[in-house]
């Protein structure tokens, strides 16, 4: 018997930049025609149903006038179509038109787009690169760092993927004017989490004093928020790229949100299921001495403020809501677990170094029964 050792140490680099402002379709054909995508000449361009006309057609036909091959591939919008049948059909659809590994891919849309597409980037060919074009506040806060890809399956959400960072991410705040005003809400529950968890309160404070005229888009407040949301999740992902401890405080609200989320059979849009899980961590976190009862009506009225919903649905089943809490990826060896904010602007860090605690099914249901 013999044993080979097969040395494969190596040292990546996943750094990529993120250009935030107004109108960025030029930049991105320029970024393009200087090889940001290593010089591949076939573009996949991948989007969904919604933002298809608007944005992903112009941008295949800048870049076809630049030269380039390109095929749009998109997919009804919303976070149902975030699964593997999708993600076959778009590689499917890749595969019959002749693309193969000297491709690369543009994700043009929200989180969902983001998510899907780059998950698509890290298996196609066994890798090709890819490019994030994020049109929504949601993306803009949530999936424009951090390089998480992932597809939802009927049992639990985001437990299918891998980390693929994009060779650079494009935030246009100009697309942002399309939104419904309930997308638009939808992105600020992501912002508030941030601004819950990170900044000493500064970037809460800002939100508070601007939340009308964020909503309304002021274009120099927005940059602000835009720069202020990529720079806190930054500084967690370059701490834990993978998600082996700190990066769970980015998961603040989402042990509830999720499953709420997943429960309201996405009735619910992703930003307001947030919502509702971050009232119910304030609760929890109130309950075992981190927030104080005016600090939680402090956030909660900053959800208000925004559009968002903080208390649970009637059409929701609690108790249907409470098993579907176990599908969390942070659940271990069957034991929920919770993430909690520290005042306003911090996170609690526990004595071993997780920042994640355990909670009895007992206390989650205490509290989801007690939320009105």
């Amino acid at each position: 018997m013999a044993t080979f050792q097969v040395e494969l140490k190596r040292v990546v680099d996943d750094s990529y930049p993120i250009e935030i402002g107004f109108d960025l379709m030029d930049h991105l054909v320029e970024d393009m025609k200087n090889g940001l995508l290593g010089g591949k000449q076939k573009l996949a361009v991948i989007t969904d149903s919604e933002v298809e006309k608007r944005y992903a057609e112009p941008i295949a036909q800048k870049l076809e006038e630049a030269g380039f091959t390109v095929n749009i591939f998109h997919f009804p919008a919303g976070e149902k179509s975030k699964t593997r049948q999708t993600k076959e059909m778009v590689e499917d659809a890749m595969l019959a038109k002749g693309y193969r590994r000297d491709c690369g891919i543009i994700a043009v849309g929200g989180g969902v787009v983001t998510d899907l597409a780059g998950f698509v980037a890290g298996t196609y060919g066994r890798g090709v690169p890819f490019v994030n074009y994020a049109t929504t506040l949601l993306a803009a806060a949530d999936a424009s760092v951090g390089g998480k890809t992932a597809v939802d399956t009927p049992l639990a959400t985001n437990l299918i993927g891998l980390f693929n960072q994009p060779q650079k991410v494009y935030l246009d705040i100009a697309t942002w004017k399309t939104l419904p005003q309930r997308q638009l809400s939808s992105g600020m529950a992501e912002t508030i989490k941030h601004a819950c968890l990170a900044t000493k309160g500064e970037f809460f404070d800002f939100l508070e004093q601007h939340m009308e005229e964020l909503l309304a888009l002021d274009p120099a407040l927005c940059e602000h928020m835009a720069e202020e949301n990529c720079s806190i999740k930054y500084h967690v992902v370059m701490k834990d790229e993978r998600e082996s401890g700190l990066r769970e405080v980015l998961n603040l609200g989402h042990t509830v949100g999720r499953a709420i989320e997943t429960v309201s059979d996405y009735r619910l849009l992703h930003g307001e299921a947030v919502s509702i899980g971050m009232v119910a961590q304030l609760h929890l976190s109130c309950q075992m001495g981190h927030v104080t009862k005016e600090q939680v009506e402090r956030v909660v009225k900053l959800l208000k403020r925004a559009g968002l919903p903080t208390e649970i649905p009637e059409y929701i089943d609690r108790e249907a809501l409470v098993k579907k809490l176990y599908t969390d990826k942070k659940v271990k060896n069957g034991q929920l677990r919770f993430v909690l904010q520290k005042g306003i602007g911090d996170i609690v860090e526990f004595p071993d170094g997780s920042f994640a605690v355990p909670v009895s099914e007992e206390t989650a249901r205490e509290i989801i029964m007690k939320m009105d």
